[in-house]
């Protein structure tokens, strides 16, 4: 049998890259479902390594000691997210049965026992079904329980499945590192800075959260003692808790309870809260998060609030760490392109940089 004749080297390397492509789109398909669970497990996976490194080196068995990181991991991270969406549906549960019980009977009967009420509530009902509304609004509170009942179930998998993987990240780091290290086209010191601006990312963008998420939890639980509101440090915590939530935050609770406020004829109390809810504990998330997690990767403040929320908008809750690690890794890819540019170009000539105004 006659061997072909090889091809052009240009046409081959083209042919390779294009199929290396094409597995790369396929890849990407397959592992589509997986992303949000391998996100949250390589945030783990950074953010308990050290933890991990340090019970290795005293219990010496690999296995031992990622499963006690993956407990330890579990009653820091899972227990406070069960706790959340519990106190979450019971409160849309209860509103809803409060609503239900308010509003069923007789929507003017309601204003005999909020006096402070009568004149808007009178003035709704006679320019509104309010009755019907506020039924609508009731049912929609049971279906956002609903809804939020099946989102914790498919939840329930997404965090089996984070698990499983930090499992392996954590007892194979180094492994994946150097693997990834030969597949990338950068050179040994390059894919180190490259690794570490991604840790220093990962680090930045979940202690930033926290830090803001504490300091709304503690602002909205002085609020709700200053006004005497009911068990101010238990809903300081959630409302802390839910500020780490995308899409959510601490108004789930503060909103709720100016209404009480407002039915119970506390008008001066319920505006306070609004305002302090809106102006302090709302936009605190806006002002200080950017800040502190720009200045922490070297970032002006503009961009990295476009890298959070665009990446929330574009891949969802996994979006506040997708987003800024995807940014972190285009600037330093860029970085070493334009270093290497940069060394090409020699020490004496001018290059376009140079000619920028400064």
């Amino acid at each position: 049998m006659k061997e072909h004749d090889p091809l052009p080297p240009n046409y081959s390397q083209a042919a390779l890259g294009g199929f290396v492509l094409i597995g790369l789109v396929l890849c990407y398909l397959i592992a589509a479902p997986f992303v949000p669970a391998l996100v949250w497990s390589v945030t783990l996976a950074v953010l308990f390594a050290p933890l991990e490194t340090i019970l290795r080196s005293r219990l010496r068995w690999p296995g031992l000691s990622v499963s006690v990181t993956l407990l330890l991991a579990a009653i820091m991270v899972v227990a406070p997210v069960i706790f959340v969406s519990r106190a979450l549906i019971d409160t849309i549960a209860g509103s809803a049965s409060e609503v239900d019980a308010l509003f069923t009977d007789d929507w003017r009967s309601a204003t005999q026992g909020y006096p402070g009420l009568s004149p808007l509530l009178v003035w709704i009902d006679n320019h509104f079904d309010a009755a019907q509304m506020v039924q609508s609004f009731s049912s929609r509170l049971q279906g956002w329980g609903a809804r939020l009942v099946v989102g914790s179930l498919a939840g329930a998998i997404n965090l089996l499945l984070t698990f499983y993987f930090l499992f392996y990240l954590l007892r194979d780091r180094k492994w994946i590192l150097q693997a990834l290290g030969r597949l990338m086209p950068l050179s040994g010191q390059e894919f180190i800075g490259f690794a570490e601006r991604l840790k220093q990312t990962v680090f930045a963008t979940v202690w930033g959260t926290a830090a803001v998420s504490a300091l709304q939890g503690v602002l909205g639980g002085l609020m709700f003692w200053w006004l005497d509101l009911p068990s101010p440090v238990f809903w300081g915590i959630i409302m802390g808790l839910l500020a780490i939530v995308p899409f959510l935050g601490a108004f789930v609770i503060w909103v709720p309870a100016a209404v009480f406020l407002v039915v119970n004829g506390e008008w001066l109390s319920a505006a306070v809260l609004t305002i302090w809810g809106t102006l302090i504990v709302g936009l605190i998330d806006n002002v200080i998060y950017p800040v502190l997690v720009g200045r922490q990767l070297a970032l002006h403040s503009l961009i990295s609030f476009i890298a959070i929320i665009g990446g929330i908008a574009v891949f969802g809750a996994h979006g506040f760490v997708l987003g800024p690690l995807i940014l972190a890794a285009t600037l330093t890819l860029l970085e070493i392109l334009r270093s290497r540019m940069d060394a090409r170009t020699g020490n004496g000539e001018m290059t376009a940089q140079d000619t920028l105004p400064s």
